[in-house]
């Protein structure tokens, strides 16, 4: 039998709180496994919409993914996560990364050494998780004699954000898991993979978990399953291109075997910035490498490819009134 990631629907700041419920009943109904709320800059928060979720759903995994903690103090962190893996009844995973340096910024925050915050991020939270008081003079963050007051979940799960190499090897050496962002090409995300396991492996630890975020489009229609596609792509690409152009990091995430030139890439970021089309726009190799789309039976296939390049789940981003019948759809090749 092929092997397949588990799966999850993302979520996310853009969607009401009763949109989120909506899609995480489908979710479960179509048997995934879980759900990741992704909390961008100056959106909604993820809280009221992953408490919901979890109010709503009997066996869903409620992932916040993913934290900062320039703008959550990870005492708080553990505070939160805490307190929503008690609602859920012990379903919560947390997700923690530096955040957008720009956005941080711009709420008049310091986002200086981000790796080190994560790093001491992640070991504040596991301590106060574990109901330890916690007296910590880091780098960045400083606590003194924090104890939290209720009796969590000492084992939540953590997973990391990665593009580079110091916060791959981090993840492996440190979390649960790697979480990998939207817009990262296949030859990244396999990359990414290995490079996490084997910092794993060599801090003498097993093997973590490994999810990537990416939009789903399918149908019977093929060609509109594509078009669909191309659009949800062209949503993303000019503000990853723009970040590739500060971050050598993320221009590899998007280029490492996409198969697309550089100059192709720039030329359809300006071509989306002037408003043209994303179905016009892009060709069939954006599509490839940045969604999971096509008839059902395609979208197994490629879900399949994943598992190989070291995927262990595929967090899916479904758009459009119909995401719950496509979730339906989408299952009827899987299980």
């Amino acid at each position: 039998m092929t092997l397949l990631p588990k799966l999850a629907v993302r979520l996310h700041g853009a969607m009401t709180p009763q949109q989120c419920v909506t899609q995480a009943r489908a979710a479960e109904a179509a048997g995934f496994a879980g759900a990741w709320f992704a909390e961008n800059p100056f959106a909604r928060g993820i809280l009221p919409a992953a408490a919901a979720c979890a109010v709503a759903t009997g066996s869903l995994q409620i992932g916040a993914g993913v934290f900062n903690p320039f703008n959550r103090h990870p005492s708080l962190i553990a505070m939160e996560i805490g307190a929503l893996d008690e609602l859920a009844g012990g379903r919560v995973r947390l997700g923690l990364g530096s955040g957008i340096g720009s956005a941080i910024e711009r709420m008049g925050l310091s986002y200086a050494r981000p790796l080190t915050a994560v790093a001491e991020a992640v070991a504040m939270v596991r301590a106060l998780l574990r109901g330890e008081p916690v007296t910590s003079t880091g780098k960045i963050f400083s606590v003194d004699g924090v104890r939290l007051d209720y009796v969590p979940r000492a084992n939540i799960a953590i997973f990391v954000t990665g593009r580079g190499d110091a916060s791959l090897k981090l993840a492996g050496e440190i979390a649960d898991g790697l979480l990998i962002s939207n817009m990262c090409a296949p030859g990244f995300a396999a990359r990414a993979a290995a490079a996490a396991q084997e910092s794993a492996r060599a801090a003498g630890r097993g093997a973590i978990g490994i999810v990537q975020y990416m939009p789903c489009c399918v149908g019977a229609d093929r060609a509109e399953a594509h078009r669909a596609a191309k659009r949800a792509i062209g949503e993303m690409l000019p503000t990853y291109w723009a970040l590739g152009a500060r971050l050598p990091a993320a221009r590899s995430a998007l280029m490492d075997g996409s198969a697309i030139t550089e100059a192709e890439f720039a030329s359809a970021a300006q071509r989306l910035r002037d408003g043209e089309d994303a179905a016009a726009v892009l060709d069939a190799r954006f599509v490839a490498a940045f969604a999971i789309a096509g008839t059902a039976a395609d979208c197994r296939a490629q879900l399949a490819a994943c598992v190989a390049a070291g995927i262990t789940e595929m967090a899916l981003t479904f758009s459009g009134t119909a995401a719950a019948a496509d979730m339906a759809y989408l299952s009827t090749a899987l299980w």
